[in-house]
């Protein structure tokens, strides 16, 4: 560890420090936290919208008298604050990278951004968008999808991103539910070299809605088709090129975007969330999480359908000035060393990604990786669900050359930017475990009665106080439990005395690592947000999760993690990843079934069977030992990485799988379901 990193383990617990190089050069100190904390909350987080410009400076950070409303007063665009303000001394630096999945490379630079992004505007206010009408885009990853978003930001008009691999039913359930009249889609895309239509799916949507929608095609496989009605997408920008649209300014409390959960439960709900709030809070947490500034080349895996997409392949980068690297296609093609060639190629400093990834790379063997140079990353991140302890070290060790710090990050759709994690340039890491709250935030882990249990318990993960990223439905709960955003999740607020109000300040204490004020708020009433999430927390104030509140199996009495028996498998020589679902038992409720993912050359028979139960013993106990183990090729994933557990579970059952289209590996469901027929 030329630079400095070191490894400690205290007890049971290992912390590994970020080397001096980076902590001098972060974009926040200890300094700097304490700094942001001293303000008191909420008046910390005028720091966070300090990072924006703004039309009208806001009249307070926070109002929450009937609801909860950040930077009331305040005027701002956000495609003003991504392009213009960068235009004097960043216009020829890029500001978007896209790698095609034929191997194409397009770079924008904020300039030439800017310059599409208004013809587009344009266009789409002379087909009648106008303030507040939402636009829906059901693209691929290619360019044109930020542009569009920065388009309809511009003129005022939310976005509703729409996952291309989703089917049209799916569009059409979201083209009705927000009532959008206009759609940006694609002639179609790639998938592992074949060309697919989206355009004829687009067509069958619009067929389904009782209402009129206006269609923009991006040209992608340029296969000379006829657009008859549609609008071209190409021709719209040419005609309106040169054309510059005034920023239209918006309240801060004003939609930015809506956009739907990834529906790994099978029931996606709307997500709305402001400009104003989201805007700051995911800059905020680029610059001080993910470390970025001017300059910084960033790549944000998850594709722009989901919510880490709009916050950090989008918003977050661009409103820093660093430039985003776009990427259409998937990691293992043509090549399993793909990402470390675009990677290497484009100098990347920062790299985001989902442990499901992590684990692949894993699996497909480090010589993928020893054929290039990856000395230009200085940071590694992780997203999506918790990354166990083996892939942690593995990921810092071969991608990050033993150097980068990693930050484990935790955060949703809900919460719009990242809520738990580590500072890079601050604390230390533990692998296994996400961190504490960010400065401003607090949480708590309680039971099922809502009381905080002891250090070391397991329990729900709640948030105790509101922060600028959360969606506009949890800025409008107002009582326990009167609003729920999932089917597990919720937001909770009893107010206690009409006239109460927040703490003014809190506490730092940084032998415990509790940023929070070690108040209980119950004291002057409680805002909570119940993340659905289970959690555990250990003295030294970091927070280890253990998957959704809904991913327990109940076996014989017993209440079982899935993601604790998934990373006992996981710590097995020769295993990949893991997924653990539970099968039905008329005897015991159910059975605790395992789909093991190998790496590759480690051939799964009897006895690594038996290893991977001997493994869930020895770290958790008898109780949870699987009943089946099946040796899985691969596990379905969305696009965005992650493990789809609903389809492995109708798998272990026999029971239909339902509409798999927004898998990124369909086929993988039928090879799971061939292999448990044998």
């Amino acid at each position: 560890m030329a630079d400095g990193s070191t490894n400690e383990t205290t007890g049971e617990r290992e912390w590994v420090t970020p080397p001096p190089s980076f902590v001098d050069a972060a974009n926040v100190t200890a300094a700097d936290s304490e700094a942001f904390l001293d303000a008191g909350w909420p008046a910390c987080w005028k720091r966070a919208a300090e990072l924006l410009d703004w039309h009208r400076t806001f009249d307070s950070v926070l109002d929450d008298e009937e609801t909860v409303r950040w930077y009331p007063g305040g005027r701002l665009n956000a495609s003003y604050n991504c392009l213009d303000r960068h235009l004097d001394e960043r216009g020829d630096e890029p500001a978007v990278t896209w790698e095609g999945k034929l191997g194409e490379t397009r770079t924008y630079s904020y300039r030439e951004l800017f310059d599409e992004v208004n013809a587009f505007a344009a266009a789409l206010r002379d087909l009648g968008v106008g303030e507040g009408d939402v636009v829906t885009l059901y693209m691929p990853m290619v360019p044109e999808l930020p542009v569009a978003m920065l388009a309809c930001a511009r003129i005022g008009a939310p976005h509703s991103v729409v996952f291309a691999g989703f089917s049209a039913d799916a569009l059409a359930t979201r083209l009705a539910g927000a009532n959008s009249e206009c759609l940006v889609t694609c002639d179609g895309y790639y998938r592992r070299g074949d060309a697919l239509d989206l355009e004829s799916t687009a067509d069958n949507a619009r067929l389904s809605v009782d209402h009129a929608v206006e269609q923009v095609v991006v040209e992608r496989l340029g296969d000379d088709r006829s657009f008859d009605d549609d609008h071209v997408y190409a021709d719209l920008v040419d005609e309106h090129a040169g054309t510059e649209v005034d920023p239209v300014e918006r309240d801060a409390g004003d939609l930015l975007f809506l956009i739907y959960t990834s529906g790994t439960t099978g029931e996606p709900t709307l997500v709305r969330h402001e400009t104003g709030g989201y805007l700051a809070y995911v800059t905020w947490t680029s610059h001080a999480v993910l470390d970025l500034g001017p300059g910084d080349t960033h790549w944000c895996s998850a594709d722009v359908g989901w919510i880490t997409g709009h916050s950090y392949a989008v918003y977050g980068p661009l409103a820093l000035g660093a430039t985003t690297v776009l990427y259409e296609g998937t990691p293992d093609h043509p090549q399993k060393d793909r990402l470390w060639k675009i990677i290497e190629r484009n100098e990347v400093d920062v790299f985001y990604t989902a442990p499901t990834s992590i684990r692949a790379f894993r699996k497909w063997g480090e010589e993928h990786l020893e054929r290039h140079d990856l000395s230009s990353l200085r940071l590694l991140g992780t997203v999506g669900e918790p990354i166990d302890e083996t892939t942690w070290h593995w990921y810092r060790e071969h991608v990050g050359g033993g150097e980068c710090p990693v930050v484990d990050t935790w955060w949703q759709t809900e919460t719009g930017g990242i809520v738990l994690s580590t500072l890079p340039g601050v604390d230390r890491m533990r692998p296994g475990a996400v961190g504490r709250c960010l400065p401003g935030l607090e949480a708590a882990v309680v039971d099922d009665a809502g009381e905080r249990v002891p250090v070391g318990e397991p329990g729900r993960l709640v948030l105790t106080r509101p922060w600028p990223g959360m969606a506009r439905s949890l800025c409008e709960a107002t009582d326990w439990g009167d609003h729920r955003t999932t089917t597990v999740d919720s937001a909770e607020r009893s107010r206690g005395d009409s006239e109460s109000s927040p703490p003014s300040g809190v506490d730092v204490s940084r032998d415990t690592g509790d940023r929070s004020s070690g108040r209980d708020p119950r004291e002057d009433g409680e805002w909570r947000y119940d993340t659905g999430d289970n959690a555990v927390r250990d003295a030294d104030g970091y927070l280890r999760l253990l998957g959704r509140a809904d991913d327990v199996l109940n076996v014989s009495g017993h209440r079982l993690s899935t993601t604790e028996i998934e990373f006992a498998i996981v710590g097995v020589d020769g295993v990949a990843e893991a997924a653990v679902v539970g099968g039905k038992d008329a005897v015991t409720g159910a059975r605790v079934h395992a789909f093991v993912s190998l790496e590759s050359n480690v051939a799964g028979d009897e006895a690594l069977r038996e290893r991977v139960r001997a493994a869930v013993e020895s770290g958790i106990g008898p109780i949870a030992v699987p009943d089946v183990v099946t040796f899985a090729p691969s596990l379905p994933k969305t696009r965005s990485g992650k493990v789809v557990r609903r389809y492995l579970e109708a798998i272990a059952n026999g029971e239909d799988l339902g509409d798999t289209s927004a898998l990124r590996n369909p086929e993988v469901v039928g090879e799971l379901t061939s292999l448990l027929d044998r």
